[in-house]
């Protein structure tokens, strides 16, 4: 039997001069599941994605595998330098499928759909950036985001154009880009302890609510180990509320543990994970 893919629709550009596509996966001319290709520009770098991969007929005879291999190929042919692959939570077998396959785990989605606005820890208050603080905040944002892709996998090459690309696109006009947060906490003493990038509509959920996305949460290395991430954290959730946002998102690095045990505390849950290699 021969598994291969086949269109399944037109390709598609995506808003920030992409491309994507929907493929069948077919065995012998017959559809037996699906996956999409996505190819995004990062600088004079590509990078791929693949995505939406369900098998719907035959599983556990390789069909995945194949898709998976064809899909890079593809990739390679749209000139990629290298895929991530999106596997939903709960799904064990698409985890050790892409394992399987030289992925390696690089972060993981979560989110919280928010009730209530959460209070501050005494004496603990939030203040927006000025303008004088912005430059400097980005530089340090933008070099950080450069360290943690690069210990997510990525080479310093790779990170270094991704985080150039990322802050361009998220904060076009800077400080005063629509729909964005941008806020300092302070400490009982009124000492600066840590910052919050907070994008306040960063897309739709499948019923037409919008979600916010925290960008940066980030408390200064000094002050770390006494409740000031939590802090920020409730003061995202807070400006959310205020705005008419009920549903937030986040992304954290796999390596940082003591993230994403402070994220499941405060209630949020995986909802997707990324896994990438380079495509020699």
């Amino acid at each position: 039997m021969t598994t291969t893919l086949r269109p399944d629709g037109a390709e598609e550009p995506t808003p920030h001069g992409g491309r994507t596509r929907r493929w069948r996966i077919c065995v012998n001319g017959r559809p037996v599941g699906g996956l999409r290709t996505t190819a995004l520009p990062r600088g004079d770098q590509w990078w791929g994605e693949i995505s939406e991969l369900e098998v719907t007929e035959g599983r556990r005879r390789g069909r995945a595998t194949v898709g998976v291999l064809a899909a890079e190929e593809v990739l390679r042919g749209w000139n990629c330098r290298r895929a991530d692959v999106t596997v939903p939570a709960g799904s064990a077998a698409g985890l050790r499928l892409a394992e399987a396959l030289g992925y390696a785990s690089r972060m993981q989605n979560m989110a919280k759909h928010l009730d209530l606005p959460p209070a501050l820890p005494p004496g603990v208050t939030d203040r927006p950036m000025t303008a004088a603080e912005f430059d400097a905040w980005l530089a340090e944002a933008r070099e950080h985001y450069v360290d943690e892709l690069a210990a997510s996998g990525l080479t310093r090459e790779q990170a270094r154009i991704k985080s150039d690309a990322d802050h361009h696109h998220l904060l076009p006009q800077g400080r005063t880009t629509e729909d964005v947060v941008l806020r300092h906490l302070q400490d009982v003493a009124g000492t600066v302890v840590g910052d919050l990038w907070l994008a306040l509509r960063q897309g739709l959920l499948p019923d037409g609510s919008p979600f916010a996305w925290v960008m940066v949460v980030k408390v200064d290395e000094a002050h770390r180990g006494r409740g000031h991430g939590r802090a920020l954290m409730q003061v995202a959730e807070r400006e959310c509320l205020a705005a008419g946002v009920r549903d937030l998102g986040l992304n954290v690095f796999s390596r940082n543990a003591v993230a994403i045990r402070l994220y499941e505390s405060l209630g949020y849950t995986v909802t997707r994970r990324t896994l990438g290699k380079d495509l020699l």
